[in-house]
């Protein structure tokens, strides 16, 4: 084993190594908090140490990355609905450690002179790496906004009986956020929890909506909005927008039914029509060869 090869697998397992202990201290984060809290009259200086340490790398990360992207990373993290075991900090600071270990896995392998298309390969995989954190909290963000979807014409529903029964908007509000469950219910908690603290209604709507893409819930925090604006009954606002939910939610399943025939029939004719031709020619065929094999005899 060459010494270029033996340095090239030292620095991947190092940078691995190091990676899965920066993954394992993120699980579980409430029972780590709820052990430091336990022992605190008993812990010595250094895992106060080890924490300063920490504090200090994730904020050497945040100032070394650019601004650009730390804000790209803010706003997929907030969409993903802010998951507690992958913070920005964290995500931040993984993302610092890779660059280095980037940077001397394509120099080992630039120095080993390989084929071009291999170098090539290695850069990309890379910077796909290092962009991995977005990847992810967008496909998360994406599946939960399509969650937030589904679920908006059935709380609008829950909403407009609670309206109906007598309880104010608040109230109502507060009713279905606290016996939702979902992403949607998160959301509205949240924004109760903004309204509890000063924020007014419409600033807590509209922080709301920058949340979160869907459309649909946008449109229905806008009517809300121009409700209140222009003191028309919440009651009727409601109604119309979970008749008009239910209406959409109703579309979109009738085009993706209308969809399944297209997605189909490329499987079907790479897949399935190719067998079928052979199962049903190949005996043709071996009987027109015999035939013509007795003719020419």
């Amino acid at each position: 084993m060459t010494p270029m090869l033996v340095a090239l697998c030292a620095t991947v397992a190092g940078g691995l190594g190091l990676l899965g202990w920066l993954l394992a201290s993120s699980i579980e984060p409430a029972r780590a908090r709820t052990i430091e809290n336990l022992n605190r009259g008993e812990r010595s200086a250094a895992p106060m140490v080890a924490a300063a340490s920490r504090g200090k790398l994730e904020r050497f990360a945040r100032v070394a990355t650019p601004p650009v992207l730390v804000a790209l990373l803010e706003r997929q993290h907030a969409r993903a609905g802010r998951p507690k075991e992958w913070t920005v900090a964290r995500l931040l600071t993984l993302k610092l450690v890779w660059l280095p270990t980037a940077a001397v896995l394509v120099a080992l392998v630039a120095l080993a002179r390989p084929h071009p298309a291999l170098l090539i390969m290695v850069v990309v995989l890379a910077i796909g790496t290092y962009f991995l954190p977005e990847l992810l909290l967008l496909s998360r963000g994406q599946n939960r906004d399509e969650d937030i979807q589904t679920e908006l014409a059935d709380t609008l529903d829950q909403m407009t009986i609670a309206v109906e029964a007598g309880l104010g908007f608040d109230a109502a509000l507060l009713r279905v956020a606290s016996n939702g469950k979902g992403s949607l219910a998160n959301e509205l908690t949240r924004t109760m929890q903004d309204m509890q603290m000063g924020l007014s209604r419409r600033q807590a709507f509209q922080d709301l909506s920058e949340r979160n893409n869907v459309e649909d819930l946008r449109i229905f925090i806008r009517a809300v909005l121009q409700a209140d604006a222009f003191g028309i009954s919440i009651g009727d606002v409601l109604r119309t927008q979970a008749g008009e939910m239910r209406l959409k939610r109703r579309q979109r399943a009738e085009e993706k039914a209308q969809q399944v025939p297209v997605k189909v029939l490329f499987p079907l004719m790479l897949c399935i029509l190719p067998v079928l031709f052979i199962v049903i020619m190949a005996p043709a065929a071996m009987s027109l060869v015999e035939t013509f094999s007795s003719v020419t005899m």
